[in-house]
């Protein structure tokens, strides 16, 4: 506890060291950035709070349980928020008393050399933790196999997390993988559209669309499908920016690489190619950004969810607005994906929405906005993933149950 609160005081004192560099280094616009290095302070707070309520020691039946650290934790991150994974994995490993070697993406090296120093200073032993910099298919796969090595808590792609799982099985190695999403974000018919379609668009459009959690495919009831159109139209065309980063008013950033930009621009074109309808944006760079990796803040409408831009993980500010009849098919179509990670709801009626979210297979669901709690699990169902992180439900994946019984 006494290195967290460290961590925490450091951490704030560094707050716009770490903001910066999250938008120097990858593009992350300033309102996602800022916003992620509070939710760094929040994590740290809530994983502090956890551990002065948790119980090491328990008795089972006739057994004394004891959990104990699991041991040496692989931690590889990706470079979109590297800086929140880094101090989400950590703060929990440092909670239940596990070494890490941190193998953070090689596009974030700068992010990974101001949180490094974040760490250094509040005064670890040596060899607590150590960050390794390097390309997956060495570092990476130096992790998966190595035998002193006894988990592996990885946050990326599905295809790389399928990967990473078939290695950890040879030395058995313990993994909590959270892994990519298509999340729907169902817009129920007694919701006032005018309040809820703002607040979809920014989930889709969240980190510039490169998030695992971002709402990229909008449910919306076929009655009011021209409404719909209507207003996400006349929002993205004025009130969503594309542009620098830093700007505190910019939306949607350039994406990460030159072969980020080019995959998006090519789901783009696969989804005018399989008949969905452009509704705003489309191919090509935003006028007067052609210098930079920018992609058209784009939507598409009349999207069937058997097409790729409704199934795959674009990683970019696209978004599919599809149609449904009634609320049961609402939640078929929700559910209608390999992934399973985080949906949204909108409703004038709570309870109904509560209803709507307890059948939907998502790690987690935000009712009528986007919100974060750093005590609350998140993970995936299906394809996105297996375990959980942050609270108790994370702490847990790092330590392992010992019953001693007679």
């Amino acid at each position: 506890m006494a290195y967290l609160e460290k961590l925490y005081i450091v951490i704030s004192r560094r707050a716009k060291d770490l903001t910066d560099i999250m938008v120097e280094e990858y593009g992350g616009t300033f309102q996602f950035s800022s916003m992620v290095t509070q939710n760094m302070l929040n994590d740290i707070s809530a994983m502090t709070d956890t551990l002065k309520d948790f119980d090491f020691e328990r008795t089972t039946g006739n057994a004394r349980v004891f959990l104990q650290p699991v041991g040496v934790v692989g931690i590889i991150i990706p470079w979109n928020m590297s800086n929140g994974f880094i101090v989400t994995k950590l703060s929990t490993a440092i909670a239940a008393g596990c070494t890490v070697v941190v193998k953070p993406s090689e596009m974030s090296v700068q992010q990974t050399q101001v949180m490094a120093e974040c760490f250094h200073e509040i005064g670890l032993p040596k060899g607590v933790i150590n960050f390794v910099n390097g390309l997956g298919d060495v570092v990476g796969a130096e992790i998966t196999r190595n035998p002193d090595i006894a988990k592996i808590a990885f946050t990326g792609s599905t295809i790389v997390g399928k990967i990473i799982a078939k290695g950890a099985v040879d030395s058995m190695k313990r993994v909590t993988l959270e892994l990519g999403g298509k999340s729907p974000s169902i817009i129920l018919d007694d919701a006032n559209l005018e309040e809820t379609i703002p607040t979809a668009i920014f989930a889709a459009y969240l980190n510039s669309g490169q998030a695992c959690a971002a709402g990229t495919r909008l449910l919306v009831p076929e009655s009011k499908l021209d409404a719909v159109n209507a207003i996400a139209k006349t929002l993205v065309q004025n009130g969503i920016k594309v542009g620098d980063p830093k700007d505190a008013d910019t939306v949607v950033g350039p994406m990460v690489s030159k072969k980020q930009f080019e995959r998006v621009q090519g789901y783009i074109k696969a989804g005018i190619a399989e008949g969905a309808t452009l509704l705003v944006g489309g191919e090509g760079k935003p006028e007067g950004l052609a210098d930079g990796n920018f992609v058209k803040a784009t939507i598409f409408t009349g999207v069937k969810n058997n097409m790729h831009i409704a199934q795959e993980e674009i990683f970019g500010p696209v978004l599919s607005i599809i149609s449904y009849k009634n609320e049961e098919e609402a939640i078929a179509i929700a559910n209608d994906t390999t992934y399973g990670l985080h949906a949204y709801v909108f409703s004038a009626d709570k309870e109904r929405a509560y209803r709507v979210a307890a059948r939907l297979d998502a790690g987690r669901v935000c009712i009528n906005g986007l919100s974060h709690d750093s005590k609350t699990p998140f993970g995936g169902f299906k394809q996105s993933g297996i375990g959980r992180e942050y609270g108790v439900f994370g702490l847990e994946e790092y330590l392992e149950p010992k019953a001693i019984l007679g």
